[in-house]
């Protein structure tokens, strides 16, 4: 996989010494949830797509241990299997997750351990620490003392830190030792309540990965999503995304293109992990990538944003 047809396609992830394409495939769709987006999908279909992903210039995929209580790992392992093993260059980004409200050391060393049996893979290059805001602080101590003994042991690559409250984010990057830092729902079109936690992160040598690019589904489907970040949007939001569709129309295009354009474009922005659970999906991003948008455009869906206050209100209510 090059650089020679895509322009500025392949970046380092920070100084991890791992190089990523733009755009990374999020895993979490194919994992058949249907309760969380209104969808179900296959495991035949999720397999057909992770191969389409194996053929295409995307060079990862950023999956973990609870989506679909493993099915996402497991369908991204029997993909692999099929294709012969991983395409020269591909990585298989996962996360570690709590069971049964275990967040202890014990249960990461046991999620690592369920990963690689599930994709099939001896190496994780690299592993999150995933949603430890939906824990208590201080009782994560050891999670994230066992993540990191973990990559000191050679059993994984790198750690990275995964989640969306970026306040309590913060905190866990005040224990040190994070090389990449994921942030999900707060670098997007309408919402820049990430930017304080991105600058920290760039300042400390930390790769920035942002997820969820279109909000959950309405920057994608303005016409058909209301909700943001998987809640009702608020009335500003869904003026926001109303007259960013209509701006986009103007030009001749659509806004899920100018949302992904949004992160991929960010030169702070080491990668953009879109989900995606249909193989259409991948050539519709390629486009998008080599979309040509025009300024005039661009400066105009900034003046829309909503005020970035009103973000920050939002996170700490």
């Amino acid at each position: 996989m090059t650089d020679d047809t895509q322009g500025n396609w392949l970046r380092p992830l920070g100084s991890t010494g791992l190089t990523v394409s733009a755009v990374g495939a999020g895993g979490s769709g194919i994992a058949g949830m249907p309760a969380v987006f209104g969808y179900d999908v296959t495991a035949q279909e999720a397999v057909d797509l992770v191969l389409r992903v194996f053929d295409s210039p995307l060079t990862w995929i950023d999956t973990s241990n609870g989506y679909g209580d493993g099915s996402s790992e497991t369908r991204i392992g029997q993909a692999i299997r099929e294709y012969g093993g991983l395409p020269e260059g591909f990585l298989v980004v996962t996360k570690v997750d709590a069971k049964d409200g275990d967040y202890s050391g014990a249960r990461v060393r046991a999620s690592v351990a369920e990963s690689k049996e599930r994709l099939g893979l001896d190496e994780l290059p690299l592993v999150h620490l995933h949603d430890p805001e939906a824990h208590d602080f201080e009782s994560m101590r050891d999670a994230v003392d066992t993540l990191m003994q973990l990559r000191a042991d050679g059993e994984i690559g790198h750690v990275g830190l995964a989640g969306g409250d970026t306040r309590e984010l913060s905190r866990y990057l005040d224990l040190g030792g994070f090389e990449v830092l994921l942030v999900h729902n707060r670098w997007s079109l309408v919402d820049h309540s990430a930017g304080g936690i991105f600058q920290r992160a760039r300042a400390e040598g930390i790769a920035v990965v942002n997820a969820a690019v279109y909000g959950g589904g309405i920057l994608a489907n303005p016409a058909g999503a209301t909700k943001y970040a998987y809640r009702e949007a608020p009335a500003a939001v869904l003026q926001a995304v109303a007259e960013m569709d209509k701006a986009c129309q103007e030009y001749g295009t659509d806004l899920a293109t100018a949302a992904l354009r949004h992160s991929i474009d960010d030169p702070g922005i080491a990668g953009t992990v879109v989900g995606i659970s249909k193989p259409a999906r991948v050539d519709a991003l390629l486009a998008a990538q080599d979309a040509d948008l025009p300024d005039e455009l661009l400066n105009r869906l900034g003046s829309l944003l909503p005020d970035r206050q009103y973000w920050v209100e939002k996170e700490t209510t």
